[in-house]
């Protein structure tokens, strides 16, 4: 199946889908400071965030008309994000990582699962 091929949409958005569980479970119960102190979770969350972005891309840019009617998806920021995380190296700022995790991400899990049930 190449990119491009339509039932791929699916499989991005599981992918996204499914990074964002796995940083609900890294973080869950966490307090901004615990996290802030975890080196191990922040770069699972932070690898995880890498995936959500790779995917959002890859719908951006093979199946444009999807993400054209499906604008309100963040999909370039979570793009221009995984970049940032990917060339900051050690310049990371994991607070504004962690006010991604805990005001941005819920609302995209709520897209993404709605566009997944359609």
């Amino acid at each position: 199946m190449s990119r491009r091929d339509p039932q791929r949409v699916a499989d991005y958005l599981g992918h996204i889908l499914q990074a964002i569980d796995s940083i609900r479970d890294y973080t869950s119960g966490a307090t901004a400071d615990s996290y802030l102190a975890d080196r191990k979770t922040q770069d699972a969350v932070v690898r995880n965030l890498e995936v959500i972005g790779e995917a959002s891309n890859n719908i951006v840019k093979h199946h444009a008309e999807f993400a054209a009617a499906h604008s309100a998806v963040p999909w370039r920021f979570a793009y221009e994000m995984r970049n940032a995380l990917s060339h900051g190296y050690f310049t990371i700022d994991h607070t504004l990582v962690w006010q991604t995790v805990q005001h941005d991400l819920p609302s995209l899990r709520e897209q993404i699962v709605r566009l997944l049930k359609n």
